[in-house]
């Protein structure tokens, strides 16, 4: 049986061959109008609706049956910082002013870098040998 394919004509081929089907045939007919067919949705589209208006409205009417309880004074979890994130996220959280709490934020880490060049420190030394760089680390944290 010749197959063609892209133009080609393949003599003993075994390229499998989809049949388009015959509308006209009367026990297809029979068959869809039974609804064996299968639709574009794979489901009729009122239930479809009926889980959306469902879903939409629960959570309309009863918020909290899906989510969890809100405290509008506590940062959820997903949102909060880390841990070394905390003093600059304290900052931000006390101070009102934008531009105030921008250049507290550029602060905080600056004068952390200061200390390290308030003495001339030899890198090998313990830090507890130097009693000024020490003492101001300890009252800024």
């Amino acid at each position: 049986m010749p197959c063609s394919f892209g133009g080609w004509i393949f003599k003993n081929s075994s390229i499998p061959i989809t049949k388009k089907p015959d509308f006209n045939d009367p026990v297809l007919r029979a068959k869809l109008a039974k609804g064996m067919g299968h639709n574009y949705y794979g489901e009729p589209i009122h239930l479809q609706l009926l889980w959306k208006y469902c879903n939409v409205g629960l959570a309309i009417l009863e918020p909290l049956m899906i989510g969890e309880l809100v405290d509008p004074f506590a940062t959820p979890l997903e949102i909060l910082s880390e841990w070394y994130f905390f003093p600059v996220f304290q900052i931000l959280c006390i101070v009102p002013n934008k531009l105030l709490g921008v250049l507290l934020m550029v602060y905080v880490p600056t004068r952390l870098l200061t200390l390290l060049f308030l003495e001339n420190v030899n890198k090998f030394q313990n830090l507890f040998c130097h009693p000024i760089v020490t003492t101001i680390f300890l009252l800024v944290l």
